[in-house]
C-alpha cells in the first residue's frame, strides 16, 4: 500500500471548516449515527486480514494474531457496545428542580459538540484511532483524524477505510510528521483527543491552550505491578508476561516494573524465563513476537540496558539475542535498578522489565506513591485485605487485580489517566459523555413564583422569607 503524502499545513484549517460547516448544516441524528457505526464495523470486519498485514509491514514484523486481537477485536467490541446502548444514551434525562422552583421542570440533554480532533499513536494504530473516532461519531460529531507518521502504511489503510465509510465532510484524515501534528493540535476543535507520551502530551496541551480547546489526554508513565507474598509465582509470571510482551512491550498500560519481596525475586525471574521459553522459544523463528517500531526506538531501549550495565546491574535476556537489523529486542529483565537509572526514569515502552525488591507491602505502596500517579496499577494477591490496602492507599488511572491490561477492554470501565498519566477518560458511556455537551435546560411554567421576585421587595417580603428559610 502506498504511503500517503503529507497534508499541507495550509489545508488543515480549510478541512476543519468544511467538517464544521457540514455538521452545522445537518447534525447527525440517531439513524445516521447508527448507520455510520454499522458501516464502519462492516468495512473493518471485511478488511481485518489486510489490516493485520498492513500493521505488520509498518512494524517490520508484528504478530498477525496480536493485530487481530488488539486492533481488530477491540474496535469491533467497542462499536457493538455503542450500537447497543446509543439510543438510551441519547435520551434526555429528567432532573428535579426542588420545591423552591416548582412548578418548573428540568432536563439534561446530551448534545454533540461539533468537530472532534483525534491524534492517534503508532503502537496500536487502528485501535487508538478508531475507538475514539467511533465514539465521537456515536455522540453525533464529525471527526478529523491525525494518525502517527511512524505507521504510514496504516495511515493509508485508515484513509481508504474511512473514505469508504464516510463522506469527506463527516470524517477527514490528515497525515504528516511533527510539524503537521503541532499545527493540528492548535486547530480550534470542539474537543481534541491525544494518545501518546506525557512529554508530547504537554506540547499538545500547550498548543490547545490558546483556543481553550477541551482535551482528553491519554498519556503513559510507569505502571507498576505489586506481587504480594501469598500470590503463586507461576501464575503471576504468566499474567505479567502476557501484559508485558504483547506487542513487544509497546503498550502504554504494560507493566513497567514489578515490586516483589526480596526472597521471592529470583523465583519470579525463573518463572518469567519459563514463560518466555514456552511462548517464544529461543526467538530463532519468532513469528508471534513483535518487533520494535523503528531504529530510534530500538536505540532508546538499547540505551537503557547500556546504562544499567554501566552501573553494574544484573541484566538478564530471557531468550535469544538482539538483532538491530531486524529490530528484534528480546524480553529482558533488569534487577533492582535505582531511581537514578534511565530505565526507572522514563516509561519503558518496550520489552524490558525491571524487578525491584521490597521489604514489605507498605514499602511497595510507599514507592508507588513517591512517584507520578501511573496510568495502570496491577496488584497481585488472593488476600482481599491486601488488595484493598493497595487500592485505598494508591491512585492510578485504572486497575486490573491479579492480571494485567484487561481493564482497557471493558466497555463500561472509563479508560484514562490522572495527572502526568492523563486527563479525562473515554470508552463506552464515558466516551459518549466526553464528546457530548450535557446541556441543562429549565422549562418554566406559565405561572411561576419567580414572577413575584421583583422590586419593590417589601410587597413580597413574606414570600422571600419563606423561600430562604
Amino acid at each position: 500500500m502506498d504511503t500517503p503524502a503529507d497534508t499541507p499545513v495550509t489545508e488543515l484549517s480549510s478541512t476543519l471548516d468544511r467538517l464544521r460547516a457540514a455538521w452545522q448544516a445537518r447534525r447527525p441524528d440517531l439513524a445516521q449515527r447508527q448507520a455510520d457505526l454499522q458501516r464502519l464495523r462492516d468495512a473493518l470486519k471485511r478488511r481485518l486480514d489486510e489490516m493485520a498485514r498492513t500493521i505488520a509491514a509498518d512494524f517490520g514484523h508484528r504478530s498477525l494474531h496480536e493485530s487481530r486481537i488488539a486492533d481488530g477485536m477491540t474496535v469491533l467490541n467497542e462499536i457493538d457496545h455503542l450500537l447497543k446502548h446509543l439510543r438510551r444514551w441519547m435520551q434526555p434525562r429528567r432532573v428535579g428542580v426542588g420545591w423552591r422552583f416548582w412548578p418548573a421542570s428540568a432536563e439534561i440533554r446530551p448534545e454533540p459538540v461539533g468537530v472532534v480532533g483525534v491524534i492517534a499513536p503508532w503502537n496500536y494504530p487502528v485501535n487508538l484511532a478508531l475507538i475514539p473516532l467511533a465514539t465521537a461519531i456515536a455522540a453525533g460529531n464529525h471527526v478529523y483524524l491525525k494518525p502517527s507518521e511512524h505507521t504510514p502504511r496504516t495511515t493509508a489503510f485508515l484513509r481508504e477505510l474511512l473514505a469508504e465509510v464516510f463522506p469527506p465532510d463527516r470524517v477527514a484524515v490528515a497525515s504528516g510528521g511533527p510539524e503537521i501534528a503541532s499545527a493540528f493540535a492548535g486547530l480550534p476543535f470542539d474537543h481534541l483527543v491525544f494518545t501518546g507520551s506525557t512529554a508530547v502530551g504537554r506540547k499538545v496541551m500547550a498548543a490547545a491552550a490558546p483556543r481553550l480547546t477541551p482535551l482528553t489526554l491519554e498519556l503513559g508513565g510507569k505502571s507498576p505491578a505489586i506481587v504480594c507474598d501469598d500470590y503463586p509465582l507461576d501464575q503471576a509470571a504468566a499474567r505479567l508476561a502476557t501484559g508485558k510482551w504483547f506487542n513487544g512491550g509497546q503498550t502504554c498500560i504494560a507493566p513497567d516494573y514489578v515490586l516483589i519481596a526480596a526472597h521471592r525475586r529470583d523465583a519470579l525471574v525463573e518463572a518469567l524465563r519459563r514463560q518466555v521459553k514456552a511462548r517464544y522459544g529461543d526467538l530463532q523463528n519468532p513469528g508471534d513476537y513483535t518487533r520494535i517500531i523503528n531504529d530510534g526506538q530500538f536505540a532508546r531501549l538499547r540505551g537503557y540496558l547500556d546504562d544499567a550495565q554501566a552501573r553494574g546491574l544484573t541484566v538478564i535476556p530471557l531468550a535469544g539475542a538482539e538483532d538491530a537489523r531486524e529490530r528484534l529486542f528480546p524480553p529482558t529483565l533488569v534487577l533492582d535498578p535505582g531511581d537514578d537509572t534511565k530505565v526507572m526514569q522514563d516509561e519503558i515502552f518496550g520489552p524490558i522489565l525491571p524487578i525491584r525488591s521490597v521489604g514489605s507491602l507498605d514499602e511497595a505502596i510507599a514507592y508507588v506513591n513517591a512517584h507520578d500517579r501511573p496510568l495502570a496499577l496491577y496488584p497481585f494477591s488472593n488476600d482481599r485485605n491486601r488488595i484493598e490496602k493497595i487500592l485505598k492507599n494508591t491512585l492510578a488511572g485504572g486497575v486490573t487485580v491479579n492480571d494485567t491490561v484487561l481493564h482497557f477492554g471493558i466497555n463500561d470501565l472509563p479508560f484514562g489517566g490522572i495527572g502526568p498519566s492523563g486527563m479525562g477518560a473515554y470508552h463506552g458511556k464515558a466516551g459518549f459523555d466526553a464528546f457530548s455537551k450535557a446541556l441543562p435546560i429549565l422549562w418554566q411554567s406559565r405561572r411561576a413564583g419567580s414572577d413575584m421576585l421583583k422590586p419593590p421587595y417589601a410587597k413580597v417580603a413574606r414570600f422571600i422569607d419563606f423561600i430562604v428559610r
